[in-house]
Parts: C-alpha cells; sequence; structure tokens
C-alpha cells in the first residue's frame, strides 16, 4: 500500500523519520506544509493510504487527493477549537496564541513545541502561514471522511481530552486505538506501536 504522510501544525516533514522505516514497503510521498521551507505537496500513485498527525488530519480532509482510500489520523482530528458543535481546545488558549503572534511569533512557536515536548532549535519560520493555519485550527471544521478511519490517540495526549477525542471523525467508518501511554507527538514517541497499527490496517485494506 502506498502512503502519504501530512504533518501537523508546527512541524514538518522530519517528523516521519522515525517513523517511515518501520512501515511496508512501497511509494511514500511526505508533504511538507512549508512553515520552515518552500511548501511541497507531493503526487501520489492511487490507491493509498494516508497517515495524518494532528492538523495534518484537518488538512487532508479539507482537499482529500483521489485515490485515498483510507486515513490513520494520529493524534488527529477534524475539529479542534471548543464550539456549539461539541468539545475541544477552549478558543481563548488559541486566541491567547494569535495575540503572541503579533508580537513574536517565533516564541509562540517555541512554547507550543516545548509543550509538546519538542525542544530542539527552530529554523526560520513563515510566521504568515503559521498564523493563517493557527486561524484554520480556531475556526475550522474538515468536512466527514468517506473513507475508513483508524485514530491512534494518546491516553496522556495534552492538548485533545477524552471528550475532545471521543468527538472526532463523526458519522465516520471509524476504529480507535489508543496507547495509554503517550501524549500528543506519537509518530516520535511511540513510533513502533504506530508502525503496527498501520501495518495491521493497511493490511486489511489491501486484502
Amino acid at each position: 500500500m502506498n502512503l502519504l504522510f501530512l504533518h501537523g501544525w508546527g512541524f514538518d516533514r522530519h517528523l516521519w523519520d522515525a517513523l517511515r522505516p518501520l512501515l511496508p514497503q512501497g511509494e511514500h510521498a511526505v508533504d511538507d506544509r512549508g512553515y520552515f521551507c518552500a511548501q511541497h505537496r507531493p503526487e501520489i500513485t492511487a490507491p493509498f493510504l494516508a497517515v495524518t498527525h494532528s492538523f495534518g488530519t484537518m488538512r487532508l480532509l479539507n482537499d482529500p487527493p483521489a485515490g485515498l482510500t483510507g486515513v490513520v489520523a494520529i493524534n488527529g482530528f477534524s475539529r479542534f477549537a471548543r464550539s456549539e458543535a461539541g468539545p475541544g481546545v477552549p478558543r481563548r488558549v488559541i486566541a491567547q496564541m494569535l495575540a503572541g503572534f503579533d508580537a513574536d511569533p517565533a516564541r509562540v512557536l517555541r512554547q507550543f513545541r516545548a509543550g509538546c515536548g519538542v525542544t530542539d532549535a527552530i529554523p526560520p519560520i513563515d510566521a504568515a502561514m503559521l498564523r493563517d493555519d493557527l486561524v484554520m485550527l480556531r475556526d475550522g471544521t474538515a468536512p466527514t471522511p468517506t473513507v475508513p478511519v483508524l485514530s491512534l490517540e494518546g491516553g496522556r495526549d495534552h492538548l485533545l481530552d477524552p471528550d475532545t477525542r471521543a468527538a472526532q471523525f463523526p458519522g465516520t467508518p471509524l476504529e480507535r486505538r489508543e496507547h495509554p501511554d503517550a501524549g500528543h507527538m506519537l509518530p516520535l514517541t511511540h513510533s513502533a506501536w504506530c508502525a503496527q497499527q498501520i501495518g495491521a490496517f493497511a493490511g486489511a485494506l489491501a486484502s
């Protein structure tokens, strides 16, 4: 099964460096939103499975490429912010981040990444792109997926609480798997577990 990878807000294509070598052979196409470099949305041969992290799930569902047969949403969501439609991250948290962007966008990004347990130095950023996508996180709801979804979740995810995780992907053919000790960065912290789940899901879709 060919695989398309989409990272989340504040990260880049290197998020997948630990996970990809553990996955089945096949074509791997790795998207980069362009927060730190030129934007890259690769072509991929159909049929394919999308492997997404966090906001990468919303990005995929807002513009799904032809040939998509399933989604593995790792710490993923179709809606991020709390609204009348259901639970989510409090909008005041996102408003505080947006306010901070006007003064020091790199500082806001460093704080967000540190909260996820990632303290590596960051290269120069595309602040406008990051801000636009933060607005999308505040206001957006992705369309309901029309393909099967496997949701891989962290029991200690500090961004997505249990109610928020349970509310994702309504009306979708959905399987959920939770690692009780994991947080919001499953591709980095529990890559072997993710690979096992992805391999089983891809095999089931291909059978």
